[in-house]
């Protein structure tokens, strides 16, 4: 049995122009003809990932950073957060004048018809700003949250709200997952289907939400352009992304 192939996108599949580098797409080509299995493990929602997934024909993805998983085209697992909890959020965060931003499966809403910040960090996705919807949070299990504040307000959120963990992804954005939700947890679900062992899995990544998922990896490489916590955790550090460093990591892997 190859190897599954669990693939970051912002800063690993995608370099910083977020384009796929014509290096890393024949890298993927090649490995899956090897016989390797590709699969995406991302922060990003299902309806933000469509086009790359049809072009890279991959029907395996982690998503919401293992809150919506995928195992060819067929849901898996889904964990919604605590709506009561996150309803506590909401208001804790609309006292301090930070917006919001909810998504289920198919889109996403935000708590404020516009904000520089939602639209500073959105747009560093190629995302337009979202609408706003009354009541979507609490109409929709809601499988990831975004929270717009910059890193020094951000201690508060961890400090009243232990159930979730706050991962930051942006200068002014965090993530919002259950307390213990990662793409490391979303691995060991997703290994129950594939039939791989989690000796046989290699982790690519950059970001801190990539962490916990290369730790639990058989195997893991971080892009020079990752943050440096990812880096020290790394079996192997390749190239930056905008230097393929994708397609190296595959080749020096024997991958390819």
């Amino acid at each position: 049995m190859g190897k599954l192939l669990l693939l970051d996108i912002d800063g690993t599949l995608l370099n910083t122009k977020k384009e796929l580098p014509a290096s890393a797409a024949e890298a993927l080509q090649k490995a899956r003809a090897n016989g390797h299995e590709l699969a995406i493990a991302t922060g990003r929602a299902p309806f933000m990932i469509k086009e790359l997934r049809k072009e890279l024909d991959i029907d395996t993805y982690i998503t919401f950073n293992g809150q919506y998983i995928v195992h060819e085209d067929k849901v898996i697992h889904t964990e919604a957060l605590d709506p009561d909890l996150l309803e506590k959020v909401m208001l804790f965060a609309e006292e301090r004048d930070h917006p919001m931003v909810f998504m289920n499966g198919e889109k996403m809403i935000s708590s404020i018809d516009y904000h520089p910040d939602i639209d500073e960090s959105l747009t560093s996705l190629k995302f337009p700003h979202p609408e706003t919807e009354i009541d979507f949070h609490r109409d929709n299990e809601i499988y990831q949250s975004l929270v717009f504040c910059t890193k020094q307000e951000e201690q508060q959120y961890h400090e009243n709200f232990k159930e979730f963990d706050f991962v930051r992804w942006h200068r002014v954005s965090c993530d919002i997952l259950p307390s213990g939700g990662s793409k490391a947890a979303g691995i060991e679900k997703l290994i129950a289907k594939t039939g791989h062992a989690i000796e046989d899995t290699i982790a690519f990544g950059d970001g801190l939400n990539d962490l916990q998922m290369m730790q639990v990896a058989g195997f893991s490489v971080a892009l020079e352009n990752g943050h440096p916590e990812t880096k020290k955790v790394a079996s192997y550090v390749t190239s930056h992304v905008d230097e393929d460093g994708l397609a190296k990591a595959f080749k020096h892997l024997g991958l390819i």
